[in-house]
């Protein structure tokens, strides 16, 4: 079965980028515009990422590292490799 292998930098990037997100749902209306820069600067880091280069990106590689993010991981299983039909 084929994994994604994301580096640490890559999952530390994304993990920050789900915090800014949290945190830019608490607030309220008025003051957000830092927040909502930290986004984009972290988007594209992500997005431009060597990681990507030598992988390929893919939406469901972005999918995967938000996955891995979340859950601690630093790699993650392909989705539809190795996975039995019924």
């Amino acid at each position: 079965m084929a994994h994604f292998h994301f580096p640490d930098d890559l999952i530390a990037l994304q993990r920050e980028q789900i915090r800014i997100y949290r945190q830019l749902a608490q607030q309220p209306a008025l003051h957000t515009a830092e927040l909502r820069r930290t986004l984009i600067r972290l988007s594209c880091l992500i997005s431009a990422h060597p990681y990507w280069e030598r992988r390929g990106w893919s939406t469901a590689g972005r999918v995967e590292l938000r996955r891995a993010a979340e859950n601690g991981l630093d790699s993650v299983p392909e989705p539809g490799l190795g996975a039995r039909s019924a």
